[in-house]
């Protein structure tokens, strides 16, 4: 509780010292109160896991929290030190940016420790209605604005899926409770079709937050559209807690009925998996790939909902984390390049391997581990999902997986091709020292969860 009270008083904090033109300390005081936060998360770690819910019965912050808790924290603060000089090349008012930032992790960090749908629903309100305002904050920008205007719509409209599908769980169950839920499920054998609807209206809501197809529209647009390191949270940190969100509520509630909603996650996943691979292999713009590999990498993620076991939590832990910390990289890297080059196309890489020897080796190691190479985080990540589909005779899905992650390859390493084999005779680029500490240890994390996975494996 002391982790969300610190975010919450944390925005509210950099607001004033931005009104007292204070520009200097928001970012120290943002990482500060965010290590303090985190400390106090870290803090609640059980070995026995002997949590109980608070505010009657409304959040638990057990280790599932916890760890998710503290993988978004890290995040957002890898994510924040790239923002030195960002935000105020956008705006003079940039504790405006900070704020925001952190009330959407507010958001977050309710929504993986919901015990009850209320804050299931408050904690998704935060964290979007913060992003609404964050993807269309370059007011001058039409695509900025655009990509705000898309996602507000299409978040609206999907909230209403979410909602309805809770108030038909609470028409057949009596409560928001999901200890009272799951009592439901395993007592009544014979679930009123009420519920199954209400089921079928969440995934529907969820499915459209972590940017899964067919509910991905907007993925593309407003990543694209939004001020990149924007994009590089809502890619790292919205989608870790979407899918967070989205196990806690189907493992503590829905698992008896799995022979329904089995099926439905199961050919979205494989929707999913194509759509998000297939088109990154047409774009010529590399934040505009990125876009399209998160939602296959939803798709991935969806494994672990479709294979649902006592494992689930550690597979998406492990593999939202060697997500997340490629992710940054990748994010940091383009905005650099865009800043030197003044595009995001795949051609201003090239020549980087002689421009930046370390900028190239980063981004390799980061496009080698969303790639699922082996010796990287990612290819940990993917063995995790895929033993676990194993394990529940997804045999079928594994191949369709395998199949993706091979044309995956073709659109990461053409990032690779351009940085070695490709020449140009730009300026050489330089790398700020914040920057470099982000990438190395990012790019070092990589490396060590790739070579030694017990490192995180074990957590939950």
């Amino acid at each position: 509780m002391n982790t969300i009270i610190i975010i919450s008083v944390l925005p509210i904090v950099l607001l004033y010292l931005g009104l007292y033109k204070a520009q200097k300390a928001l970012l120290p005081v943002t990482v500060i109160g965010l290590l303090a936060a985190l400390g106090f998360a870290i803090c609640q770690w059980t070995s026995k896991d002997t949590a109980e819910p608070l505010y009657t019965g409304m959040l638990l912050f057990n280790n599932f929290s916890v760890v998710f808790s503290s993988v978004t924290i890290i995040s957002t603060i890898l994510i924040l030190l790239l923002s030195k000089g960002y935000f105020e090349r956008i705006s003079r008012h940039t504790a405006e940016y900070y704020a925001i930032i952190l009330f959407s992790l507010t958001g977050i960090i309710v929504m993986v420790s919901f015990n009850n749908l209320v804050m299931l629903f408050i904690g998704i309100e935060i964290m979007s209605v913060s992003l609404y305002i964050l993807a269309g904050i370059k007011k001058s920008d039409f695509a900025s604005n655009e990509a705000a205007l898309k996602y507000f719509l299409m978040g609206a409209f999907s909230t209403g899926f979410l909602l309805f599908g809770m108030a038909l769980l609470y028409g057949s169950s009596g409560s928001f409770n999901i200890d009272t839920i799951r009592e439901y499920v395993i007592n009544h054998p014979h679930i009123d079709p009420m519920f199954y609807t209400g089921i079928a209206l969440i995934i529907v809501g969820l499915c459209f937050k972590v940017g899964a197809a067919p509910f991905h529209f907007w993925t593309p647009d407003v990543y694209e559209g939004a001020p990149t390191l924007i994009t590089a949270f809502m890619s790292t940190v919205v989608k870790t807690a979407g899918f967070a969100a989205f196990l806690r509520l189907f493992s503590a509630c829905f698992q008896p009925l799995s022979d329904f909603w089995t099926p439905i996650i199961l050919v979205i996943t494989i929707i999913t998996l194509f759509i998000g691979n297939i088109t990154a292999l047409y774009q010529q713009s590399f934040k505009r790939m990125l876009a399209f590999s998160s939602i296959s990498h939803a798709g991935y993620l969806l494994f672990a909902i479709v294979s649902l076991g006592a494992a689930s939590g550690n597979s998406v832990f492990v593999y939202a984390t060697a997500y997340s910390i490629a992710s940054i990289i990748a994010f940091g890297g383009l905005i650099l390049v865009q800043q030197q080059g003044g595009s995001d196309n795949f051609e201003s890489f090239n020549g980087l391997g002689k421009k930046n020897p370390f900028l190239a080796f980063v981004l390799t190691v980061a496009m080698l581990s969303l790639a699922g190479i082996p010796l990287t985080a990612g290819f940990i990540g993917k063995f995790f999902m895929f033993s676990g589909a194993v394990s529940r005779y997804h045999i079928g899905l594994v191949i369709i997986a395998v199949i993706n992650a091979i044309i995956s390859i073709f659109y990461y390493f053409r990032v690779i091709i351009a940085m070695y084999f490709r020449t140009d005779e730009r300026a050489e680029l330089t790398v700020p020292v914040y920057y470099k500490v982000v990438f190395a240890l990012s790019a070092l994390a990589t490396i060590l969860i790739g070579v030694y996975p017990d490192l995180i494996a074990r957590f939950i």
